[in-house]
Order: C-alpha cells, then sequence, then structure tokens
C-alpha cells in the first residue's frame, strides 16, 4: 500500500501542473478570477467536453466570446429571442442552438432561483453523504427541469458515470496548482472521480476496479480506491493520471 501510494504521488509531484494543462477546457477557467464567472464557465466547459479536445475547446470559444469575460452578468441578463439570435449559427456535434440556448436559460433559471450554482448544489447536498453523488443529481434535476438538455446535462436516475458533472466539481471544489477551486462549503474527500473510457482503461491497468462498464458504480469503486491512498483528496490524482495518452508525449502505457 505505501509503495503504490508514493507511485500516485509522485505521478502528482511530476504531473499536476498547470503548465501540462492544454489541450484541456479546464485552461478556461483560469480567467476567471471571480467564483461566480468561474462556476459558469466551469460548467459550460465540462458539459460540452465531449468528442475531440481540440474542437472542444475551438467551440468552446464561440460560447464564450459572446459573454465579453462576463459570464456571469451574460446568462443573467439573457433571454431566450437574445440567446437564438446571439448563436444563430451554432452547432457542436450532437448539440444544437436550441439545446444550447436551454442550457443557458436552466443555468439562469438556478441562478436566479438560488443565487449561485453552488448554493444550488449545497441545497441537496449533506454531510452524512458518503459522495456528492446525492446532491449533483439534485443539481442535475434543476438543470434539466424544463427539458432540452439531452446531449449536455445527463440524466441523473440513469447509471451513468456522470463523467462531465465530476469533471465540473473537480474543478470548482479542489484547489491547487491545476485545479482552481472556489466552492469553499464542499469537502474534497466526498468527490467521485470523473470516468470515462480513457480513465476506466487507466485505472483497470492500475488496479483500481475489475469492472468491465465505465458507469457509476465504477467510478464510486475507483474513487474509493483511491481514497486509500488520499482520504482527504482521493481526486487529486485524477489530472496526472489522465494526462496519459492525452497528450502526444505521454502514453498510459508507460504507467
Amino acid at each position: 500500500m505505501k509503495k503504490t501510494t508514493r507511485y500516485f504521488d509522485d505521478l502528482y509531484a511530476r504531473y499536476n501542473k498547470r503548465a501540462l494543462c492544454s489541450p484541456d477546457p479546464l485552461q478556461f477557467l483560469y480567467d476567471y478570477p471571480d467564483k461566480r464567472d468561474r462556476e459558469i464557465t466551469a460548467l459550460t466547459a465540462a458539459c460540452f467536453a465531449y468528442g475531440n479536445v481540440k474542437q472542444i475547446l475551438k467551440n468552446l470559444n464561440t460560447v464564450f466570446t459572446p459573454m465579453r469575460g462576463r459570464p456571469h452578468a451574460f446568462v443573467l441578463g439573457a433571454s431566450a429571442a437574445g440567446l437564438r439570435r446571439t448563436f444563430k449559427d451554432f452547432k457542436y456535434r450532437f448539440t444544437t442552438r436550441e439545446e444550447l440556448c436551454a442550457f443557458l436559460l436552466a443555468v439562469r433559471r438556478v441562478l436566479k432561483k438560488h443565487g449561485s450554482l453552488e448554493a444550488c448544489f449545497l441545497t441537496h447536498y449533506s454531510e452524512s453523504d458518503e459522495s456528492v453523488l446525492p446532491a449533483l443529481r439534485g443539481l442535475a434535476r434543476e438543470l434539466r427541469a424544463e427539458g432540452g438538455l439531452s446531449s449536455l446535462v445527463p440524466d441523473p436516475d440513469k447509471n451513468s458515470a456522470l463523467k462531465r458533472l465530476n469533471l465540473f466539481l473537480r474543478w470548482m471544489v479542489r484547489q491547487d496548482e491545476v485545479d482552481p477551486g472556489g466552492w469553499d462549503g464542499v469537502p474534497a474527500s466526498k468527490l467521485i472521480v470523473p470516468l470515462d473510457v480513457h480513465m476506466h482503461r487507466i485505472a483497470r491497468r492500475l488496479g483500481l476496479t475489475k469492472r468491465n462498464a465505465a458507469d457509476i458504480t465504477t467510478a464510486l469503486e475507483i474513487s474509493r480506491a483511491l481514497k486509500k491512498h488520499c482520504p482527504q483528496d482521493p481526486v487529486k490524482y485524477d489530472f496526472c493520471l489522465t494526462r496519459f495518452g492525452i497528450r502526444d508525449d505521454m502514453d498510459y502505457k508507460d504507467l
């Protein structure tokens, strides 16, 4: 156990560097010192984090440019008609202009109701919960309340790994050289690893799970396994592990 912990900590020390962030949608968050702007940027960037990373970054530039560095004010002042005009030519893979507009209006609705995405999340959070999963599902339900978000916000009542939402939480809850944080009311110890096919392959290679399905059950199992190495912050290893296979100079086979 101690040898494995030293191995993970060595990976963290070597690769958890902001200089290694690009290409990653996380890089957009560094432009926003105000957490009101950052949480909206983080949720948007995470929800669009599907597909080829270069296309993800290009698409996010298209989404963020009209916000002129003020995503919180932009969303609060948004109207359905105004969003349709602003993004009249928008299309990204499965996400249409209509869904992008529905997403931004859903964020606006949550802000109007709770004051912030963080406040919404905390209304569903309990210190007695083993993980952030119940609160994450509560946030997703509120965002999906009026429909139209099939590609951007997953159905929280299905067994998917909720990878993009867990990625959003990692960015907003953890704070180090890579993750900027901002949400102080949620303990990092309860985060869930953002699990996709790539991370699932790495986790199986490292013996963190033997399960074949990359679902929420597996994500929780991997998170518990990582928690044995860092109880207070198990997801700290996510960034350094997922650099392998993403960056051209880092191959997951070298793990």
